[in-house]
């Protein structure tokens, strides 16, 4: 279990649970929020391999007015449907990444692996919210040293929103702190 207080861009908390199942993980999780005067919530249920490649997402999102759902499905090379139909503007994508969520970032630095001074770039299956329009979005990690507490440090870079951070991750690959959107507090 872990939860993250989101900061900067809007407010509210995320809470998720992660449990390892036989051929990989699930992790469930609700975001809630108020950004520019309204609220929102999503809940997530996502599906990954052994590798840490995603395999599903299944998201439904409420905000004034409105219930949204999408369902993503990856075949764990790359390849995805959102909602039933192929998706070839995803080609390449290995991890979803959900507005909402600090905890999806873990993904792709668990996939990884990066050894200190390495980079690599992984493009991400994006779910805005509370919408969930579904785009891809360029991302980068280069590998940092760590803080000298025994936490990893990775300068995170997304060019579409002209948004670079350094984020800090624990012994177990969550994230602790992404600065301008979320500190885990659990």
């Amino acid at each position: 279990m872990a939860a993250w207080r989101h900061r900067g861009a809007r407010v509210g908390f995320e809470v998720a649970f992660l449990r390892r199942e036989r051929s990989g993980y699930r992790v469930d999780g609700h975001s809630t929020a108020v950004q520019d005067g309204h609220a929102w919530g999503i809940r997530y249920e996502l599906t990954l391999g052994e590798d840490w490649v995603t395999r599903s997402a299944h998201v439904v999102g409420h905000s004034p007015g409105a219930v949204h759902e999408v369902r993503l499905v990856g075949d764990g090379c790359g390849r995805w449907r959102v909602d039933g139909a192929r998706a070839p503007e995803l080609d390449g994508c290995l991890d979803a990444d959900l507005e909402a969520s600090a905890c999806t970032n873990a993904f792709p630095v668990r996939r990884l692996s990066l050894g200190v001074g390495d980079e690599a770039a992984a493009p991400a299956v994006y779910v805005r919210a509370p919408a969930l329009r579904v785009e891809r979005l360029g991302q980068k990690y280069l590998r940092l040293e760590d803080d000298g507490a025994g936490r990893q440090r990775f300068e995170y870079a997304a060019p579409a929103f002209d948004f670079s951070a350094v984020l800090t991750y624990d012994r177990f690959g969550l994230v602790v702190d992404y600065p301008g959107i979320a500190v885990r507090v659990a």
